[in-house]
């Protein structure tokens, strides 16, 4: 075999080994898992928050086979090694998540700052959003302390100094000599900050609703052609409103479970159920956000076809989903 030949096999081998990536097609969908997971949403927000809520019924539901198989003398212990595996993931999980929100706070201000110079439609709208942001602010801290706390990255005792006892979220060690941070209170309180933010996202979604229907009369009594941009973007606002509903229907059961000292469920069942309806609907608003636009079509005739009404800002109809929350 001449040099050349030999040579040509050797890169004819490696293309087929080292190369073999070659022969895969190409995917635009895995390119739009892609461009979904490399946002803050997609992979904090949407993605782990599914994992950890699956999990929480999938666990229950390996228990439960375990010991019936164990009573049918199938197996030979009434536990499941793959629901403990998993239960551990499962925590691993919800502790990435609460560490990825460390940087929480920054598009909360970024938010904040946005509303101010672009005002929404109505003054009622602002009024909300600014409520919102501001029990995000409260929010964030308290769970970032509550964190750190938790995890001895900062110490629990607080200094002896004067009035460190009258400081909120803390108690009196044993013995009456300390002051150290109260855990509990820190997580309880900065969940309801966050059910405040549940709470009037629904009064958002009211105040949208009505947006919406005036700009749906505007086009319908508009003696202009409404052109199917048109048509197609109003559907889309109100299919993105039903599901802000949905989102919000799975976090105000959470919300207020996690806000109350002996919690609102018995069976912790119900919070995988909530917090999977909540991260479905979640996962679904942002793949269709992250989505390409289909190719532009011609600019339609601006005599012809004017705007019957203002153009919604996207904002308006989700300003900032939250899929925050303390998971315990």
């Amino acid at each position: 075999m001449s040099r050349s030949a030999k040579a040509l096999t050797l890169s004819r081998l490696e293309d087929l080994t080292l190369g073999s990536f070659a022969f895969v097609p190409s995917s635009e969908t895995v390119n739009h898992l892609v461009r979904y997971l490399s946002t803050w949403s997609g992979s904090e927000f949407s993605l782990f928050m599914i994992m950890q809520y699956a999990i929480k019924l999938i666990v229950p539901y390996l228990h439960l086979r375990a010991r019936l198989q164990f009573r049918a003398g199938l197996r030979k212990a009434s536990v499941s090694p793959t629901a403990d595996g998993l239960t551990k993931f499962g925590n691993v999980v919800g502790d990435a998540r609460m560490l990825f929100r460390i940087w929480g706070l920054l598009p909360i201000i970024q938010w904040m700052t946005s509303i101010e110079r672009h005002h929404p439609p109505t003054r009622q709208l602002l009024t909300i959003e600014r409520l919102q942001g501001w029990s995000m602010i409260a929010y964030y801290p308290l769970e970032h302390l509550y964190y750190l706390i938790s995890h001895s990255v900062l110490p629990s005792e607080l200094p002896s100094v004067p009035l460190a006892s009258r400081l909120p979220f803390t108690k009196t060690t044993l013995g009456g000599r300390g002051v150290s941070w109260d855990l509990n209170a820190l997580g309880i309180w900065s969940v309801r900050f966050w059910a405040v933010y549940v709470l009037l996202q629904f009064v958002h979604l009211r105040e949208d609703t009505k947006v919406l229907k005036m700009r749906q009369r505007a086009l319908n009594k508009s003696k202009a052609v409404t052109t199917e941009a048109e048509k197609e973007d109003l559907k889309e606002r109100w299919a993105a409103l039903r599901n802000e509903v949905v989102v919000n229907l799975g976090y105000l059961p959470l919300t207020i479970h996690w806000s109350l000292e002996k919690g609102l469920f018995k069976n912790d069942i119900w919070v995988g159920v909530f917090g999977l309806i909540a991260g479905i609907a979640s996962w679904r608003s942002g793949w269709k956000a992250s989505a390409l636009p289909p190719a532009a079509a011609p600019a339609p005739d601006r005599e012809a076809a004017p705007t019957a009404a203002p153009t919604l800002d996207e904002e308006i109809v989700a300003p900032f989903t939250l899929t925050a929350g303390t998971e315990e």
